[in-house]
């Protein structure tokens, strides 16, 4: 017989409020085309983006988050005092040590709130949320505060014909709080290492500092170049369309609910091919809001899917209470998809 005292936490978990920040400076593919030999037409015929969002110097990872976190706080009518857990994930925090959530968490008023940062690329939002429901199930926190933000144009290069235009910077949080009825589904998450290879770092941290500068990729200046963020795009497209739409209609059976119960499709922002693929693999009836926040914000990693909610609930296209089917995938490659209640 066990002598430890069983948790006892809320029932169930469901978001309260939700907040997203984008950098003030808007990018056109114009300035893309610069320094690629491309054009206006390919960029938006092969993801769908138009602009994206830049962040200046100002625009910290933390500044960033904390910004989009104060509105998403705001948005669920609760202090900052209350907030028990701060989860971050990003893969654009360039410090290894402390954990930028340490910071935001200071920095908005908490009191000493359990804090942390996840890399989970593009499914982060999703692991992260998923974290913060078991953390209020379980007992060990009232509040959740869950982060997606990315500095992506730090890790871009412009010089990629096949990434330079898809990358850009934001945040979006939510507060994740009790419930006595369910409002997040079970999550239908994984990886698969064998594909890490298909998106990565150009070049390890260690190896940029020690590596022989005849070793490491250089610019057409000359210059090596920072690490960056690469990708094998048509395999990660075929891994995308095909196997993502397995793990979303995994998430539908596992929350009881089939595509004609959605009201809102928010997958990760990734490209809008992919999202129309998975639409049509799913079909997804014509009522279902379909999230294309890619058009104009870019690809923003694990704030994607935060960014593309607060934009839908913003404009009016979704409402409180509707019910969102939200996927993430990428760099791993890993994924999350669940269905939830929209605060």
């Amino acid at each position: 017989m066990s002598k430890i005292k069983p948790s006892k936490g809320a029932p169930y978990a469901r978001i309260l409020g939700v907040g997203g920040y984008r950098p003030t400076r808007v990018v056109p593919n114009e300035v893309i085309l610069e320094k690629i030999d491309s054009s206006d037409e390919w960029i938006r015929s092969r993801s769908g983006i138009e602009t994206r969002h830049w962040a200046n110097d100002e625009e910290t990872v933390a500044a960033m988050s904390i910004e989009a976190s104060g509105k998403a706080i705001a948005d669920a009518g609760i202090s900052a005092e209350q907030i028990g857990g701060v989860i971050v994930s990003t893969v654009s925090h360039f410090k290894q040590t402390p954990a930028v959530a340490t910071e935001i968490a200071d920095k908005l008023g908490t009191r000493k709130a359990a804090a942390f940062d996840i890399s989970a690329g593009c499914a982060g939002f999703g692991y992260g949320l998923t974290l913060a429901k078991g953390m209020i199930v379980e007992g060990s926190a009232e509040y959740v505060l869950v982060i997606g933000v990315e500095r992506l144009s730090d890790l871009t290069d412009l010089e990629d014909r096949a990434t330079a235009f898809l990358f850009g910077d934001g945040a979006g949080a939510v507060v994740v709080g009790p419930s006595d009825v369910p409002h997040i589904g079970p999550t239908v998450w994984g990886s698969e290492g064998d594909k890490s290879e298909t998106i990565k770092q150009t070049v390890a941290w260690n190896e940029f500092r020690l590596g022989d500068v005849t070793q490491l990729p250089l610019d057409s200046e000359g210059n090596v170049k920072f690490p960056a963020i690469t990708q094998e795009g048509q395999a990660v497209f075929r891994w995308a369309v095909f196997e993502m739409a397995k793990v979303a209609q995994q998430a539908l059976d596992a929350a009881g609910i089939s595509p004609d119960d959605l009201d809102v499709f928010i997958p990760h922002q990734a490209n809008e091919r992919i999202i129309d693929s998975m639409v049509k693999t799913l079909k997804l009836p014509e009522h279902v809001t379909v999230a294309r926040d890619v058009r104009t914000t870019g690809n923003t990693s694990a704030a994607s899917i935060p960014l593309a909610m607060e934009r839908l609930l913003a404009t009016g296209e979704a409402k409180s209470g509707d019910t969102a089917l939200v996927i993430g995938f990428g760099a791993g490659l890993v994924y999350a998809a669940t269905v939830v209640t929209l605060p």
